[in-house]
């Protein structure tokens, strides 16, 4: 995919470096420079020197990703939905499939998460007084658990 143009106005008191827009927006150098590598930035100006120039369109992107990417989107779905953004014209189906699809992602590690607390909370009820002198139940149920008969506890 290429990266996509951006309309910006020429050097003007809104345009920015790099270490601005990083202080701005709260996202790193490194990350953002990923993110134009990654096509998720428009292309920045470029000065006489070849420092790159941000404008408040960047800024907004750069909010728009670090915001999605809180809601754990991956960086592919992040490029759906600013797709989808740039391009309103049905753009509302599409979106609502990646939410329904990532809902349905939460709920599935929210069941697996369920299993591993009621994991947890069986084995932590091995041993419901620990006792310093005899063998650990826990130790023992998790060393039956990974197929170890014999292990020094």
């Amino acid at each position: 995919m290429e990266p996509y143009p951006l309309d910006l106005p020429t050097q003007g008191d809104e345009s920015m470096q790099i270490g601005e827009l990083a202080r701005s927006t709260g996202v790193k150098i490194e990350t953002i420079r990923y993110y134009e590598r990654e096509h998720l930035l428009p292309v920045p100006q470029r000065t006489d020197g070849n420092y790159r120039l941000y404008s408040p369109r960047h800024v907004e992107q750069l909010r728009f990703i670090r915001f999605c990417r809180s809601l754990d989107m991956s960086l592919e779905e992040v490029r759906i939905l600013i797709g989808a953004r740039d391009a309103p014209a049905g753009s509302c189906r599409t979106v609502n499939t990646l939410l329904d699809e990532k809902m349905a992602e939460v709920d599935a590690r929210v069941d697996e998460l369920r299993q591993l607390q009621h994991q947890l909370r069986n084995l932590r009820g091995l041993c419901p007084q620990p006792d310093e002198e005899k063998t650990c139940a826990i130790l023992m149920e998790l060393n039956r658990s990974a197929g170890i008969e014999k292990a020094q506890i």
